[in-house]
């Protein structure tokens, strides 16, 4: 039975969203442990088991829309050797490795013509890896905006309003970050957060697409 080209595209972004949650939110807790927070890794969250990573909810609207989260990791600012570089790496971690992944699934893609013209495990198998090969890389680009986003509890927020003093980053994070995905769910509802996304995606493209043909020469 022929899939149809929706449904084949659905079937290829489970596996890449998996995979770039777990990079994501293990990056998250590496760099925390790395400042000195073991609070991720005694949650076990500093795993290769991307099970571990997932917030059912937010896997289910990635795959479906585009639009989604991962499991939160548990970080203690008050453990962090620096509190403010800390929040800044560890927050900026899980987006950057998203841009890493995205960078090493182009290059995967684009600099082995030859081997995909001609692949030895056959066509029908080499279509499904470059097809998950590609969902993985819009997936990590749009995780990589997503989260820049300065909209708490996004990455982004917790890396812009960190610079601030301690009373008004904790206000505000205490005071808003509850309401930020019914935020996030009002703007994509009306459009207004595909808008926002596509010119931060677009940059990111950009960026990795630059750095994939410098290293490939």
């Amino acid at each position: 039975m022929s899939l149809s080209p929706e449904f084949r595209e659905i079937l290829y972004r489970v596996p890449a969203l998996l995979i770039a949650f777990m990079g994501h939110e293990l990056s998250h807790a590496a760099v925390a442990l790395c400042f000195g927070d073991d609070t991720a890794k005694r949650a076990g969250r500093i795993t290769l088991n991307p099970l571990r990573h997932i917030d059912p909810l937010g896997a289910l609207l990635l795959i479906l829309v585009r639009f989604g989260w991962a499991k939160p990791v548990p970080i203690n600012p008050e453990k962090f050797r620096s509190k403010k570089a800390g929040i800044i790496a560890v927050s900026l971690a899980g987006p950057a490795s998203n841009v890493v992944m995205a960078f090493f699934a182009a290059l995967a893609v684009h600099v082995p013509r030859a081997f995909w013209q001609n692949p030895p495990m056959g066509a029908d198998v080499a279509e499904v890896i470059l097809g998950v090969l590609q969902e993985f890389y819009l997936v990590n680009i749009m995780l990589a905006a997503f989260n820049l986003l300065p909209i708490p509890p996004l990455d982004g927020s917790k890396a812009v309003f960190s610079v601030l003093p301690d009373r008004i980053y904790y206000g505000y994070l205490m005071r808003y970050e509850r309401y930020g995905m019914f935020v996030l769910i009002a703007l994509s509802v009306t459009g207004v957060l595909g808008r926002v996304l596509s010119p931060v995606s677009e940059g990111i493209h950009s960026f990795v697409m630059r750095a994939m043909l410098a290293v490939s020469g």
